[in-house]
């Protein structure tokens, strides 16, 4: 903007305008907004403003199109929204956009370092390109009747990881069984989508592919069709987009105002090809169905923009889970949850890593801290360098770690992950991230608010956005406990690169900056009466406290038994959870799996049982393809938040299992303290690893050989010499190994 446009009457102009055509005055209405939030120099971040106004834009037109036309066969989602009869209906009334709040579930399929990842919705509608169309199947049966997957009761869905990752999905209905199997496979070389279809009918009829101008966000629109003169391809607006290994036997094509094709199946023409100027075009291709005879059709589709693979499987999903930490139980549903989360991160962490397939398909310091912390810990390491040597480049001269505007975790969350790397793998930082480790750093120090301020925010960081289900702009806690984490770890990656001066300023900063957190939390102490941590020195206790609970968990700031900390999650445990698991009031207003384990970690470090019925609710909330959305609707069980499939829950899935077996603490280790009774109870060994901690890396394998007597023993590679070691199983007496020690004999506890 040129530098006169400033001192431009702006303000006077805009409510002018505002008032002659009877609106409010939008000034003086965003003047009132801000002051339900503490004064920040951002409001808002850019990029989250303009992720929402793609969103609700998107809703808008979902708001002309889909109400209007409720004879079509739409996706899941808009089949249970729109149904009066069904929990997950939304009044529409005054609804200016109308959104997926319900059922925001979907499963991404793809190939280790591929970027591109179709998903899959819970009834198999594939969405084989980012926020493109879709491919839906419907069987028609010779006496009119239909098995409309989206409008089916139930349906079997699964993740099947046998043979790289694929998701199942097979409906049942009026004699016709539909099973629907999406995949990503390499075929010379490149990625290609695959979707195999196998159909079975008592009466006969016909197998249907249809193409839709929607997906699990709504409209995606189509103009024009076109079926090849062999009749085994489909052009879409001009794309060859994708092939049948059958020639289609009919094929009807429909525009918007003559409706969906699938209301004309009966009567339509054959056609080869559509258009439609409003962008809804639909397709059919039908394959007939013999009464009681199978048939398979194959669909494949070409991705946009992917590149050609690795040859001699440095690509494949063999190579991509080579060396990762294995866990062998006999709780099969935990088992496969961690092999899912596992697959879930390799996906997703193509070069940077991305916590979702679709809505969250960028990048934020936050959910790449937890994610690659994830990756390290399960041993996928040259993931999670990959993805950290790309963080330099998103730093400004200034040193702030920019993802998103206004977010001042960010830079204690850069830093902190640096060092668990240098922790985690016994390698000195890299020459490279020298810079950016001293500007981050020194960005932490000086955006702290002046020591000398008479507030109780005096030495915090400014109010900011920071994780946004904390509520509106405030000191978060949350920013501050991050940043005083950020400050050890550039102490301890200063000493690490050899630079004692570095080491210690660093380290006399944390201490300032925790000394002034301290101080804070001894006034809410007293303005709360109780010990507790709430989400910022202005904040009652509330829902928002879920993110103080960071100095316990990751951070381990303070001790496990701490007052504070212990009063935070008593509080939580009581007043915050819905279905068992953690439900967050504000914007995200669902169930949050991630939230929920990380009040299980804090449980589990303060060997509070309850524990592990926080990790056994996040199991129950977990998809059909063990995925979990970022929030949960209570009544549906279904997304109403966030992406579909959350990679930061993947990660903290990851991170609860393996804190079960193996943490660290206390500068050495705890082997077992989060083994739940049953797993011993069925008798068979336990194994997991190679687990890398800050020591070295380490397999444990725990034997239960009686009720009364286990057997640990575990392998290790350590970095220097053993640390501690701590043996703690529920139920038996404790042990602390002797040095060379490699096993032990556990005790049952007789005396609880």
């Amino acid at each position: 903007m040129m530098p006169w446009l400033k001192w431009l009457p702006w303000r006077f102009f805009i409510r002018r305008i505002a008032r002659a055509h009877g609106f409010l005055d939008p000034v003086a209405l965003l003047a009132r907004l801000h002051r339900f939030a503490q004064p920040s120099e951002v409001g808002e971040p850019v990029e989250l403003l303009r992720a929402g106004m793609v969103f609700h834009a998107r809703g808008l037109i979902n708001s002309r199109v889909i109400q209007h036309n409720l004879d079509w066969v739409w996706p899941y989602w808009i089949e249970r929204q729109f149904d009066p009869e069904d929990d997950a209906f939304v009044p529409r009334a005054f609804s200016i956009t109308h959104v997926n709040l319900s059922h925001r579930n979907w499963t991404a399929i793809g190939w280790p370092d591929c970027p591109e990842l179709p998903v899959v919705d819970p009834r198999g509608m594939l969405t084989p390109w980012f926020d493109g169309w879709s491919l839906d199947s419907w069987l028609v049966a010779e006496d009119g009747q239909h098995l409309l997957p989206s409008r089916a009761q139930s349906c079997d869905q699964r993740l099947d990881m046998e043979d790289g990752l694929a998701v199942v999905t097979v409906t049942r209905q009026h004699g016709m069984t539909l099973r629907n199997h999406a995949t990503v496979q390499l075929e010379s070389g490149m990625p290609v989508c695959q979707l195999r279809l196998d159909a079975r009918s008592d009466r006969g009829g016909w197998l249907v592919l249809a193409l839709r101008p929607c997906n699990p966000e709504g409209i995606s629109f189509i103009h024009k069709v076109a079926l090849s003169p062999e009749r085994s391809s489909w052009s879409i607006d001009g794309q060859h987009a994708l092939t049948f290994n059958k020639p289609a036997e009919r094929h009807h094509v429909s525009d918007y105002h003559a409706g969906d094709v699938a209301i004309h199946l009966q009567d339509l023409e054959d056609q080869t090809e559509g258009l439609c100027e409003v962008g809804m075009a639909t397709a059919a291709a039908l394959f007939r169905l013999e009464p009681g005879q199978p048939l398979a059709i194959e669909t494949e589709i070409a991705l946009p923009d992917v590149r050609r693979m690795p040859q001699g499987g440095n690509g494949t999903w063999h190579a991509a889970l080579q060396g990762s930490c294995q866990l062998r139980i006999a709780d099969q549903r935990v088992m496969s949850l961690y092999e899912a989360a596992l697959h879930t991160l390799i996906l997703h962490s193509p070069e940077d890593v991305y916590p979702g397939p679709y809505t969250y398909k960028r990048f934020w310091f936050r959910d790449a801290a937890f994610i690659i912390h994830a990756l390290l810990c399960a041993g996928l390491t040259g993931r999670a360098t990959r993805a950290l040597d790309r963080f330099p480049a998103r730093q400004t001269r200034r040193g702030y770690f920019h993802s998103q505007e206004g977010e001042w975790d960010s830079n204690g969350q850069a830093l902190w992950i640096m060092q668990r790397f240098c922790e985690l793998t016994g390698q000195p930082p890299k020459s490279a991230w020298r810079q950016a480790i001293v500007r981050g750093a020194r960005w932490i120090v000086r955006k702290r608010l002046s020591e000398d301020l008479d507030s109780p925010h005096a030495g915090l960081l400014p109010a900011g956005f920071s994780a946004e289900h904390l509520g509106p702009n405030d000191y978060y806690y949350w920013d501050d406990f991050w940043g005083i984490a950020g400050l050890h770890s550039a102490s301890a990656l200063g000493g690490l690169l050899g630079d004692a001066e570095l080491q210690a300023e660093f380290q006399e900063q944390a201490e300032a900056f925790r000394k002034s957190v301290d101080r804070s939390l001894e006034r809410d102490a007293r303005r709360l009466e109780r010990d507790a941590i709430p989400a910022s020195p202005y904040r009652r206790m509330d829902a928002g406290a879920i993110g103080s609970l960071a100095v316990g968990y990751p951070l381990q700031l303070c001790p496990p038994e701490d007052p504070q900390l212990l009063g935070t999650i008593e509080f939580l445990m009581k007043n915050c959870r819905v279905s068992g698991g953690f439900f967050q009031d504000m914007i995200h207003a669902g169930i949050n799996p991630y939230l929920t384990l990380h009040m299980a970690q804090v449980l589990l470090r303060a060997g509070d049982p309850r524990y592990l019925e926080l990790l056994d609710t996040v199991a129950v909330l977990a998809s059909p393809t063990g995925q979990w959305p970022e929030a949960i609707h209570p009544r549906t069980r279904g997304g109403c938040m966030g992406d579909g499939q959350h990679v930061w829950a993947a990660a903290e899935w990851i991170l609860m299992i393996r804190n079960c077996f193996v943490r660290e603490e206390s500068g050495g280790l705890i082997l077992g303290a989060g083994i739940a009774p049953r797993w011993l109870a069925a008798g068979s060994p336990l194994t997991f690893g190679p687990a890398p901690t800050a020591f070295g890396p380490l397999t444990l394998t725990i034997k239960p050989e009686s009720p009364q007597r286990v057997h640990v023993a575990w392998e290790a590679d350590w970095h220097a010499g053993a640390p501690n070691i701590e043996v703690r199983i529920t139920g038996f007496d404790p042990i602390i190994s002797r040095p060379g020690e490699t096993s032990v004999w556990l005790r049952a506890d007789n005396t609880s």
